[in-house]
């Protein structure tokens, strides 16, 4: 099927995918079309990595969107939010418009109300259910990418219970749901009502196999020598397929091992690199060493700059984004990942080298392998239409018997069978308050009428199951003051507030329960221990020495603590307090401008992870002050006004990372915490003195930055921001580097916690 022969698109875009040198259709797509995809028919398409599903999801929303309907595409992350938004913006010059919400869980977004096309996680539409968004009720197509996703124990049930609440408010709602390969796709198509397009065809061949010792082994039944010396086998693979100008993605089982995979490769890569390609690295490198100042930063720096990186979690998201900008481009060579990119954005390469196929499972204790699906997400990676004449994908074998191993458990193996993870306890507790607040259900036999519409009823076999879970979950709703109960199902002013705010009740309870212990005025670490107690926040782990560490720190604050410490021989629920206090002590040190170098060292962690607590403390913190706010409105006993201020005031300062004299300033746009002290040692105290400063101060403050400086005064609101003839005070620019540097070496607060 030809694009010329498409029907139902907005006019002009045709000729737009044909300009872009699409002429004809890959066969998954042109099944899509026979099966009413631009007619408003539902599909569940299971094919490939790089076989046109994003292609198919086009056609779907863009024919809605020229029927007079709104589309939305539902994303599981919000890095792949922003780049199909940028995919999908070359569609406004024929008309169409484009939102992107992923963030700020208590708004409606009404501001997407004008948009055709929105792009957002499961999370944020969710939420926008939950908080009543009225142009949910216009939505006439859904396009669900990554749908096998259902399978994931955190994210999938909010991505099934989002879709069945999509299609209870708009019964003939466009479904098109885009997955990987799987066992069951039919079972999905029958739960979405859709038509199912399930193939294997790939736009270039995929050449998959096992390596082991000097010989490269293919599902085709051929063999190809590799030749090794004294090479690795990862570095002896990552030099084949550089000298035919290929690029390589390493997926290892740790973030330790993707840092040191990465550091071995790049001596690989840096014989392999252009006069220009090497000056473009090191500007890049410059740019990922100004995006955090800690030895992880720098070691990826240092990696870049010969033409290799590593990916992970552990990362800030600004060096990711970087990372995967410069692999696209193929400037850096080979990246060394954690499994998590495989599910992540569009980053293609020559050939995928699975090094690591076994990954450590707390559950059990050890070692286990990873399920053939997600082997399949990464292989999915190797080949990219138009720039590579094949993919690879290759595991690496350690013995003969292993070799034949990978072949029957990985190359010629089928994907597993995904499955509903809706049934759970912690999933429910959410997603059933959730339903009654927001009025999907208003008894209880319409609350299991609706969670009929799941994929996990039409799952299951154990009998009585849902009812029972439910049943349970409502008694614990209806205890802690979330739902009233007699023949009808009600969300009480609390509960409403809680899914609003989209906390899991259980979080919601602990925080409650905290600040109504709170005697006097609560502080920082008090609070940030709390919200770290909750279901919501990650905790740290304890490693070793931890426990008694911690356990010193426990009694000599225990003051702080809001609610009472368990007794250290209820040795589980003492561990998760103390696992919950070293999550605290991080806030606490981020909050007292401790410097992230510092941070990342004393806690083992990267500044990702810095980063993560600190979005999750503050959306927590807010959702305690929102609390507190609805407390004083309901309670008898009403909190006392000063517990919201202290609430508000450890927010702001965990969401800038300063001790409290530095808020007002830490708030102005582009400052942030180091920026602000600088300013602040200065002599500059507040935007009010920002706005009246000698110019010069300012820019020896700011270490004469001129561009970042000039930018400051007019977010400030500076009358006359420009630095024409302005030259940096020596004495101020002094003074704020010695006063930061000292308290980047002398931040935090001091105790039994502050070691090295």
């Amino acid at each position: 099927m030809k694009v010329a022969d498409l029907t139902g698109l907005p006019d002009g875009v045709p000729e737009h995918f044909q300009s872009q040198g699409i002429e004809e259709l890959y066969p998954p797509q042109a099944e899509a079309v026979e099966a009413g995809i631009t007619d408003g028919e539902s599909i569940v398409a299971s094919i490939p990595t790089a076989s046109g599903k994003t292609f198919i999801a086009e056609l779907a929303m863009l024919s809605s969107v020229a029927r007079g309907g709104k589309a939305l595409y539902i994303v599981p992350l919000r890095a792949l939010a922003s780049e199909k938004k940028e995919e999908f913006e070359e569609f406004e010059q024929y008309g169409v418009s484009i939102g992107v919400s992923t963030g700020n869980y208590d708004s409606d977004g009404d501001w997407l109300a004008t948009k055709d096309i929105i792009v957002a996680t499961s999370e944020k539409v969710d939420s926008l259910v939950r908080n009543g968004a009225k142009w949910v009720d216009d939505l006439s197509c859904v396009v669900a990418d990554e749908v096998h996703l259902v399978n994931d124990a955190h994210r999938g049930p909010t991505l099934e219970v989002t879709l069945a609440k999509l299609r209870r408010v708009n019964p003939n709602l466009q479904t098109v749901a885009l997955s990987a390969t799987v066992g069951n796709a039919d079972e999905m198509a029958d739960w979405l009502d859709a038509t199912l397009v399930d193939s294997s065809w790939r736009p270039i061949d995929l050449r998959k196999g096992v390596l082991y010792g000097q010989a490269l082994h293919f599902d085709d039944g051929t063999q190809q020598e590799l030749a090794r010396g004294k090479q690795k086998e990862t570095a002896a693979l990552v030099e084949d397929t550089l000298g035919d100008e290929g690029s390589s993605l390493v997926f290892v089982n740790s973030r330790r091992n993707a840092e040191a995979a990465a550091k071995r490769l790049a001596d690989v890569t840096k014989n392999h690199l252009t006069d220009e390609e090497r000056s473009k690295l090191r500007e890049v490198a410059d740019e990922i060493r100004d995006v955090s100042d800690t030895e992880t930063s720098d070691d990826l720096a240092n990696a870049v700059e010969k033409g290799s990186a590593f990916h992970h979690a552990g990362l800030a998201s600004e060096h990711r984004s970087i990372v995967e900008d410069v692999f696209r481009d193929r400037l850096v060579k080979v990246i060394s990942a954690t499994p998590t990119l495989a599910a992540g954005v569009n980053t293609p390469s020559r050939r995928v080298i699975v090094r690591d196929w076994r990954r450590y499972d707390g559950d059990v204790g050890g070692m286990q392998p990873l399920d053939v699906l997600e082997i399949h997400q990464m292989f999915g990676r190797a080949g990219r239409p138009g720039l590579d004449p094949y993919g690879e994908a290759v595991l690496i074998a350690k013995s003969h018997e292993e070799l034949q191993e990978l072949f029957d458990q990985y190359v010629w193996a089928d994907p597993e069978a995904v499955h509903s993870k809706l049934a759970a306890e912690p999933a429910l507790r959410t997603h059933i308050l959730a339903t009654v607040a927001s009025g999907f259900a208003g008894t209880e036999d319409e609350l299991l009428d609706f969670l009929e519409r799941t994929l996990y009823a039409t799952q299951t076999d154990e009998t009585g199951r849902l009812e029972t879970v439910t049943q349970r979950v409502l008694d614990y709703l209806e205890r802690n003051g979330f739902l009233e109960r007699d023949d009808r199902l009600r969300a009480t002013g609390l509960g409403h507030r809680v899914s609003q705010l989209y906390l899991d009740p259980m979080s919601a309870a602990e925080i409650i329960d905290g600040l109504r212990a709170a005697e006097d005025d609560p502080t920082a670490l008090g609070l940030y221990h709390l919200v770290s107690r909750t279901p919501d926040m990650y905790q740290l782990y304890l490693r070793s020495g931890d426990r008694e560490r911690y356990t010193e720190i426990a009694y000599e604050r225990e003051p702080e603590f809001l609610g009472h410490m368990p007794s250290e021989f209820e040795d589980h629920a003492f561990e998760d307090w103390l696992s919950a206090l070293k999550t605290a002590r991080l806030l606490e040190d981020w909050a007292s401008e401790l410097d992230e170098d510092r941070i990342t060292e004393r806690y083992a962690i990267g500044p990702g992870d810095i980063r993560g607590k600190v979005d999750t403390a503050e959306w927590l913190l807010n959702a305690a002050e929102r609390l507190a706010s609805e407390l004083q409105r309901s309670d008898e006993e009403s909190l006392p006004s000063a517990t919201t201020t202290a609430v508000r005031e450890a927010r702001k300062r965990v969401q800038y990372g300063v001790e409290e004299e530095l808020l007002d300033l830490a708030g102005v746009r582009n400052v942030g915490r180091k920026r602000a002290r600088r300013l602040y040692a200065a002599g500059i105290e507040s935007r009010a003195d920002l706005r009246e400063a000698d110019k010069s101060v300012v820019l020896g403050a700011l270490r004469g930055r001129r561009k970042t400086t000039e930018t400051i005064l007019e977010n400030v609101g500076r009358k006359d921001p420009s630095l024409d003839g302005v030259e940096a005070d020596a004495e101020a620019k002094a003074s704020a580097t010695k006063t930061a540097n000292e308290a980047a070496g002398n931040g935090g607060q001091q105790s039994l916690g502050d070691f090295e």
